[in-house]
């Protein structure tokens, strides 16, 4: 027995079948596609024919209008993880949130919300604001700016 033979048997992907290469392969004349028929040429089983019947395709209405492509996403963060990860009197924008680790992607738009507690004086500027995150990070003595948009 050869080492090859064991880690073959192994193999996650089996090698393509190579079909027309031959009577000696057992893959060649018809190629395993029999004899006659609509099974023996490339298109059969594409599902894509109804005869002379309207594809289903074309007999969808084409209306209305999705606006996803065109959604604005916003990165979320909550009151409460700034003031776990930043310190009394800090400057928060969205260079340093993404430094710290809380969103992806500083160029892409950030929204603070208000859930937790506030107790550190923060100036904290964002694309967008909560009522209720204003509210906590001016009780707490800071300030919130909007900016971009």
């Amino acid at each position: 027995m050869m080492i090859g033979d064991v880690t073959a048997r192994g193999l996650k992907n089996k090698p393509r079948k190579r079909v027309g290469r031959g009577i000696g392969s057992g893959m060649g004349k018809t190629s395993g596609r029999g004899h006659k028929g609509a099974g023996q040429h490339a298109d059969h089983g594409t599902g894509l024919r109804e005869g002379g019947q309207l594809p289903l395709f074309r007999r969808m209405p084409k209306r209305g209008f999705s606006n996803a492509r065109f959604r604005l996403e916003y990165q979320v963060i909550n009151v409460a993880d700034l003031q776990e990860f930043f310190d009394d009197g800090a400057h928060v924008t969205p260079a340093a949130l993404e430094e710290a680790g809380l969103i992806r992607r500083s160029g892409a738009p950030v929204k603070i919300l208000g859930d937790g507690e506030l107790s550190k004086k923060l100036r904290v500027e964002a694309h967008k604001f909560s009522a209720s995150a204003v509210k906590k990070i001016e009780a707490a003595g800071g300030e919130s700016k909007a900016i971009g948009s």
